[in-house]
């Protein structure tokens, strides 16, 4: 049996049809919906042979979990999601541009993280599978559509797994408070992935260990610490700002 599951929101679902429709198997809106926005996703889907069943707001909320679903609600097959690091790998013609979430909790960050690796043009998101958020309703409603953009891949053994990075010339560069090197004197170049710790431990010992670098955000202000999301996208941005305008 296909491995199903429910994304919702006019971005998330809108995004899937547009990227992969074929691993939608129906879509369910609100039967009040009768504006544009509704109509517009209403004859894509027709346009894409997705079976779209009008219904109830409190089914919707049933399905989605929340209420924060607007009005849409798509089922489908996860299953056709998969790919491995290698099929990232070997499809590229460009150095590798990775971000890699040690045990993110919360998913409206990891929703907010996909974003920013969609918007800076990152390859894959990696996350190990234990102890970590993985894409619920939740994560596909604030990714805006990145993780329909964005692979994101779920391994068994982070260390190993960055291990085969390494191996594969790609270099690690993890985010500490208490790191050595300053992101605005850190040279960025070639193949890359940049790791980021949980929401409350940070890197744990064996992800640290297996990074070739750490480095830290510089900081003037009294907070010591920026949301995983907003450091992301600080460091994925100078990444490409030194790879791509020197």
């Amino acid at each position: 049996m296909p491995s199903t599951r429910f994304i919702f929101g006019f971005h998330a679902v809108t995004s899937r049809l547009r990227q992969n429709p074929n691993s939608i198997r129906e879509i369910f809106i609100d039967a009040t919906r009768t504006d544009q926005r509704a109509q517009e996703l209403i004859k894509l889907a027709e346009n894409k042979k997705i079976h779209v069943i009008s219904c109830t707001g409190s089914k919707l909320t049933s399905m989605s979990g929340n209420d924060r679903h607007q009005g849409v609600v798509a089922n489908i097959d996860s299953s056709s999601n998969y790919v491995s690091i290698d099929d990232i790998l070997n499809g590229l013609t460009e150095p590798a541009r990775l971000l890699v979430l040690d045990g993110i909790q919360d998913p409206h960050n990891l929703g907010a993280c996909l974003r920013v690796a969609d918007a800076f043009g990152v390859h894959a998101v990696i996350a190990p599978k234990d102890r970590a958020v993985g894409l619920t309703p939740t994560v596909y409603k604030v990714s805006s559509g990145a993780a329909d953009t964005v692979p994101y891949i779920s391994v068994t053994n982070l260390a190993r797994t960055l291990k085969q990075l390494k191996e594969q010339g790609i270099w690690i560069f993890g985010t500490a408070e208490d790191a050595a090197h300053d992101l605005t004197h850190f040279p960025i170049s070639g193949s890359v992935a940049w790791v980021f710790g949980s929401e409350e431990k940070g890197l744990r010992r064996l992800t640290r260990e297996n990074c070739d670098q750490l480095v830290r955000i510089p900081m003037q202000g009294n907070i010591e610490s920026l949301n995983v999301a907003v450091s992301a996208g600080i460091c994925l941005f100078e990444t490409h700002r030194q790879q791509f305008w020197g």
